[in-house]
């Protein structure tokens, strides 16, 4: 007998997916791979030079140890009861979060210099998912700093709350307040075109939002028109959201997430129209 000619091979569906690529990805999509991409860049930099971690901390130490301890002491500002080396710790910690994200900036206009950007540019990434990936990796150094100064805020015996759902906002309130201020420092990048004008206007900048909020002192005994210059303060918020969370002083905590939130949407959007001039 002769045998039964062979059936023919059929060819599954599956098949094709190996000879036609699959659609790409719609660019919402690649916003968290592009977010958590940037945070494990900036983390393994951390891990390969922690020098950063410590030479950052002195500062909020310094801040805490002095300033605070000392005018705990003398009671020249009214911080409605509550020792002033309290009141200042959440001031103390927007603040280090600020000082690490106003000069983001110059690491673009690096990556600029050093055609990084121009790749990353012709890939089909959406640019708003560039800037948002860099403000949210800003917003993990800031995170890490805040852990350390609110270890030394522990230590020198600040009464803050351990309640995980807090700080798990105050971690929240941290990482908005970086994105808002790193992508402040990319607009002014795609501005200036500069490292050094960069340099410059952040410096220039920094102490007045930083004197212009309520970190060191209550709003009620600022000047009036310092008061109206607090009111449009990003940092402003973010020390209010800070205080209500970690020591529990009276915070509009619904506003305050909400104008973080917008000003980073804003923050976003403005770097992300300028990204392309930075990259001519």
């Amino acid at each position: 007998m002769s045998e039964a000619p062979a059936a023919p091979l059929s060819v599954s569906a599956d098949i094709s997916l190996l000879v036609k690529p699959p659609a790409p990805r719609a660019g919402w999509r690649l916003v968290p791979a592009r977010v958590g991409a940037m945070c494990v860049v900036e983390l393994q930099k951390l891990r390969h030079d922690r020098t950063e971690l410590y030479t950052r901390a002195v500062q909020p130490a310094l801040w805490l140890l002095i300033f605070g301890q000392t005018f705990t002491r003398i009671r020249a500002i009214p911080t409605g009861g509550i020792p002033y080396v309290d009141y200042l710790a959440p001031g103390i910690i927007a603040q280090s979060a600020m000082f690490i994200a106003i000069f983001y900036g110059i690491q673009i206009i690096w990556e600029r210099d050093a055609g990084v950007l121009n790749k990353l540019l012709v890939t089909p990434t959406p640019r708003a998912a560039l800037i948002t990936g860099k403000a949210f990796a800003a917003g993990v150094k800031s995170v890490i700093q805040a852990v350390v100064v609110i270890v030394i805020a522990a230590l020198l015996g600040v009464a803050l709350t351990w309640n995980p759902l807090k700080l798990l906002g105050v971690l929240a309130v941290v990482v908005l307040g970086s994105a808002f201020f790193s992508c402040l420092s990319m607009t002014i990048a795609g501005i200036v075109l500069s490292r050094d004008r960069l340099m410059g206007i952040g410096q220039a900048i920094t102490m007045p939002l930083f004197f212009g909020s309520n970190a060191l002192y209550p709003v009620s005994v600022m000047p009036g028109w310092l008061q109206a210059v607090s009111a449009f303060n990003p940092l402003s918020y973010e020390v209010n959201a800070l205080r209500g969370l970690l020591i529990g002083t009276p915070a509009h905590l619904a506003v305050d997430f909400g104008v973080l939130a917008l000003a980073a949407a804003l923050g976003v959007a403005a770097s992300s129209a300028l990204l392309g001039r930075l990259a001519r």
